[in-house]
């Protein structure tokens, strides 16, 4: 059961620098580590980009590209009575929204603590605290999928969420997941103009982890190529029918980590993949 969150369960901060490194890590530890993680921070997350992301907008990516504009699930009035999964809800956000286009979501996030400010902010669709690969769903139960940087960025084993994701969608279910662009990693995460050169290999699969004095993974990013995504949907058994680039729009000024205007307008920063189970 998801509790609301009060001023004296602040998460618990951490008394060390993480070490940044590259080296191997397994889905356990990962798992392990990105749990921690987003449990430690998710209120400092909700703080700083709570504003950009709103309570109930749909929001692909730091460029903003909105569901609305975008219809990658489809046109707004077809989600009626439409079942929705959101895969890495954070503060369910998409949910709220695909709740008032009339459609029954589930929000579902490793996260406790992140589903704590789902509650805070409200709605009437379940909040469920779970393993993206490890769906605790039926088979064929929903209609669609849709994770807007969740789960996908953070798994060592991709196939196995997205073989989960497809074993849970109705055939002609759809499954929309937007993550970092993986031409990112060449470059340094870093918003101005030291972000522009390439700094590493495209090539490089080798995990981003963080770690704590003992070598412990306490965060961990997966890096997969293009062709590597590609090829983990078609193993999965999806269709991959579009693949979206957004491009950063003259309104957004914003800087969030490495994305800001500077380089948006340069190098692509979210890969939007759209596949759907026949």
């Amino acid at each position: 059961m998801i509790q609301e969150p009060t001023s004296s369960e602040s998460a618990a901060e951490s008394d060390f620098e993480p070490e940044a490194t590259r080296r191997d890590a397994g889905a356990a530890e990962s798992s392990r580590a990105n749990r921690g993680w987003w449990d430690r921070n998710a209120d400092e997350y909700q703080v700083e980009h709570g504003t950009f992301l709103g309570d109930d907008r749909f929001v692909w990516g730091p460029e903003g590209l909105d569901e609305v504009e975008a219809e990658l699930l489809g046109a707004p009035e077809d989600l009626k009575d439409r079942r929705v999964l959101e895969i890495g809800a954070g503060a369910a956000q998409c949910s709220r929204w695909l709740a008032a286009q009339g459609a029954r979501p589930v929000a579902l996030d490793i996260s406790h603590r992140q589903l704590q400010h789902a509650l805070r902010i409200g709605g009437s669709f379940p909040l469920v605290c779970a393993d993206a690969g490890a769906l605790p769903f039926a088979d064929a139960s929903f209609d669609l999928a849709c994770s807007a940087y969740g789960a996908l960025p953070f798994v060592a084993e991709p196939v196995r969420v997205l073989t989960e994701v497809r074993r849970v969608l109705r055939p002609g279910g759809r499954f929309v997941f937007s993550v970092t662009h993986p031409i990112r990693w060449a470059f340094p995460d870093e918003p101005g103009p030291e972000g522009l050169s390439v700094a590493a290999s495209y090539f490089d699969r080798t995990p981003y982890v963080e770690q704590d004095e003992q070598g412990r993974a306490v965060y961990v990013e997966h890096h997969r190529t293009i062709g590597d995504r590609v090829r983990d949907i078609a193993a999965s058994g999806f269709r991959l029918v579009d693949l979206v680039e957004p491009e950063w729009p003259a309104w957004n000024t914003s800087e969030w980590g490495g994305w800001s205007p500077l380089r948006g307008n340069l190098i692509p920063g979210t890969a939007i993949f759209v596949c759907v189970r026949d």
